[in-house]
């Protein structure tokens, strides 16, 4: 995977050059390269400017970064421009990244952006309801997300499909060595050696855990009939403990 990344501070993204995804650039797996948009403006290296009609704070200008994109060699990329109003960056999200072959990041600063930048744009994300002084670490999680689920970057592909939102559940709780630490014990199914025993251990503490942190994601989760049937359990055992109030 190719990604380019358009940014006026190529230096805020020396995390990507540790970790899985700097072992990724290493390997040869994926090719991250930073375009500093401030060299292709032509208004005295200025990329913002006031806004037409007047209003608070400056705009990004489009020249600089069309020009920029202009000289980067993609076929067919998928262009991210990092922006709060944009649609949320899920699991989901990244998982249809991962197949891309090039990927281009616009990163933000300022008020906002100059509209006809837009025209560029395949997709429009933010990763939150809340803002940030620029659209760098914003990129930066995105593509550490992204990147992983990338073939061969991570040593078993079984390693990030159990994730949390990869099964539309949270992930059950998990252990290792010592059994005993400090009186906290491991479950005894999980040292069993049952596999059917641990995997329906494992779903039940998914479903329940997702219940209790996250139950929206109930809401567009479809049930097989052996996990509907575990859920209702669930729910009676937690009311029963007065730790459900309502569905």
């Amino acid at each position: 995977m190719k990604i380019d990344i358009l940014t006026l501070f190529p230096e805020m993204f020396s995390p990507l050059a540790s970790s899985i995804v700097g072992k990724a650039c290493d390997r040869g797996l994926i090719d991250i390269q930073y375009h500093n948009f401030r060299e292709n403006a032509e208004k005295a290296r200025h990329v913002d400017d006031e806004p037409f009609g007047g209003g608070q704070g400056m705009l990004l200008r489009a020249q600089p970064i069309f020009d920029t994109i202009g000289k980067i060699k993609a076929k067919n990329p998928r262009v991210i421009l990092l922006d709060p109003a944009g649609r949320k960056f899920t699991q989901a999200y990244a998982e249809e990244l991962a197949l891309e072959e090039e990927l281009i990041f616009i990163c933000g600063h300022y008020e906002g952006y100059d509209e006809r930048i837009k025209t560029l744009v395949t997709d429009e994300i933010s990763i939150g309801d809340f803002v940030l002084t620029g659209g760098e670490l914003a990129a930066m999680t995105m593509i550490d997300a992204t990147v992983r689920l990338i073939p061969n970057v991570i040593g078993k592909a079984a390693s990030h499909e159990d994730d949390s939102f990869s099964s539309g559940l949270l992930e059950y709780p998990q252990y290792t060595r010592p059994y005993d630490f400090r009186g906290m014990t491991v479950p005894d199914v999980l040292m069993s050696g049952h596999h059917e025993n641990i995997r329906i251990w494992r779903l039940k503490e998914s479903l329940k855990k997702t219940l209790l942190r996250r139950p929206d994601m109930l809401e567009t989760y479809v049930l097989s009939k052996e996990e509907e049937g575990f859920l209702k359990t669930i729910k009676e055992e937690l009311r029963e403990r007065g730790e459900l109030l309502s569905d």
